[in-house]
């Protein structure tokens, strides 16, 4: 009489002994974060190594301080338009250490909430560099190797100083923009992305003489043409000085003082000097080359298909790393993603279109969907529905400042595929804006809602006449 067969173990169960953890996640960021704490929820054993500080660079040297001192610097404008509206204020002073401090005990509180959720979904942090050996092998600093099932890459991104020039060692990145001891009276920057601008508008508003050196024709290079016409005239207007077509060669010290020396001769005397030029891939020492991760070649960032894996097939990559849309809200999709995915058994990819994106400048930018030139390169019709008008507050402050509203249609269909804001809340009427653009909403659905005034968003469903119609035969 045959024996009955017995029961096949579970593939997992017989691999378990052969590692240590189910999931490794390289870096303590949101994307990290949130990726370990999904996987956890599916019942993986997973580690985190943070060989800094828990939050990554969004809430430890990004979005979080740099909104905070987006707000405080603003302070200044509502003191100065008080007066319009009948407050007499007494002169005021600001203290640049108070702020600093107070941002570090906001980010510290930030830094034991991200911790506190990671070891309450049941996943391990360790407070260590960890580098890749091989496709399933980490070594902790103290040596220590470890055997993981699948390794996650959330690095994220580092400032780039660009090409080394004389004095490079002078400048400083946002990164030390955070801690400085005091608030310069004079700083050049260069640099003309959300970074270098946002910075700009942050030391002005807190009263420095600020100059702006970016090498291309115009900054906000990929926004909306108007956009970017539009947010240089509101910042020159506040006094800050943009010179384009230049760079940065030299710098040089004396005492306290450094001197900008500029490709186009000329020379800038300050007390600081940041380069706010971009951000790469922090890749530097993690073993991917070792281990067979292989690189875009494009971007410099590690390659990945739609699912965020990388060459190695139990290797995944999420976030800045991949050099994809470096955006946080982005890195946290990902990550959550990658968890439904590998460990949640449900192929979840994320679409990367029609993305809200914000510029902390002052103004504000929102934006969303494509710009003028992308709709009229992708379609053969395009209605454009633009204003530029005074908001409600300055005509009794006497600020002189105007919002920018616009919509890009896709006239064939009459869909919004693009809406773009500059002026006071944009990123909040943009985040709610992209509700409508992902949903594919009409430009008769816009018009169709009842306007809410008195409000500058009201414009975006008010605007009934096209400013510009361009068209085009289709290719045959």
């Amino acid at each position: 009489m045959p024996k009955p067969d017995r029961p096949k173990p579970d593939r997992a169960e017989t691999d378990s002994a052969k590692f240590d953890v189910d999931l490794f996640v390289i870096g303590g960021g949101s994307g990290g974060v949130r990726a370990a704490r999904i996987a956890a929820g599916y019942g993986a054993r997973v580690m985190v190594a943070e060989e800094y500080r828990m939050g990554g660079t969004c809430v430890i040297r990004g979005c979080v301080p740099k909104k905070l001192f987006v707000i405080g610097s603003h302070i200044r404008h509502e003191i100065e338009d008080a007066a319009g509206f009948g407050w007499t204020i007494p002169p005021v002073t600001f203290d640049w250490p108070t702020l600093v401090a107070n941002k570090d005990k906001e980010i510290a509180r930030l830094e034991a909430i991200y911790t506190a959720n990671v070891e309450k979904s049941g996943a391990e942090i360790v407070k260590t560099r960890a580098v890749i050996e091989d496709a399933h092998t980490v070594r902790l600093t103290d040596g220590r190797p470890l055997k993981a099932r699948y390794i996650l890459i959330a690095t994220g991104s580092t400032p780039s100083h660009g090409p080394r020039i004389p004095g490079l060692d002078h400048v400083i990145s946002s990164d030390q923009a955070f801690h400085l001891q005091e608030l310069p009276k004079r700083i050049v920057i260069q640099g003309g992305g959300y970074i270098a601008l946002e910075f700009a508008c942050i030391f002005a508003g807190f009263g420095s003489d600020v100059t702006v050196i970016y090498r291309g024709d115009n900054v906000l290079r990929g926004f909306d043409e108007d956009v970017r016409l539009h947010v240089r005239k509101e910042m020159e207007r506040q006094g800050i000085t943009i010179l384009t077509g230049c760079t940065v060669d030299k710098v040089d010290r004396d005492g306290k003082i450094f001197t900008a020396h500029l490709s186009n001769g000329s020379s800038i005397a300050a007390d600081k000097v940041m380069f706010a030029i971009g951000r790469h891939p922090n890749i530097g020492g993690l073993g991917l080359e070792k281990a067979g991760v292989v690189l875009n070649p494009h971007n410099g960032g590690i390659a990945v298909d739609g699912f965020s894996r990388t060459s190695v097939p139990n290797i995944y990559a999420i976030g800045d790393v991949t050099h994809r849309v470096n955006l946080t809200p982005v890195a946290i999709r990902e990550g959550h993603a990658f968890a439904d995915h590998v460990f949640g058994k449900r192929p979840v990819q994320v679409d990367h279109s029609n993305i809200p994106t914000a510029v902390f400048s002052q103004p504000e930018v929102g934006t969303v969907g494509l710009t003028e030139a992308e709709a009229r390169a992708q379609f053969s019709h395009v209605d454009i529905y633009k204003t530029d008008f005074r908001p409600i507050k300055s005509t009794m402050s006497g600020r002189d400042t105007r919002i920018l509203m616009k919509l890009v249609v896709d006239a064939t269909t009459d869909r919004v595929v693009g809406c773009h804001v500059v002026g006071d809340t944009a990123a909040e009427i943009i985040q709610a804006v992209a509700i409508a653009v992902r949903m594919k909403a009409t430009k008769a659905d816009f018009d169709a809602t009842f306007a809410l005034h008195p409000t500058a968003a009201e414009e975006l469903v008010t605007m009934r006449t096209p400013t510009a119609r361009y068209g085009r035969e289709a290719a045959e």
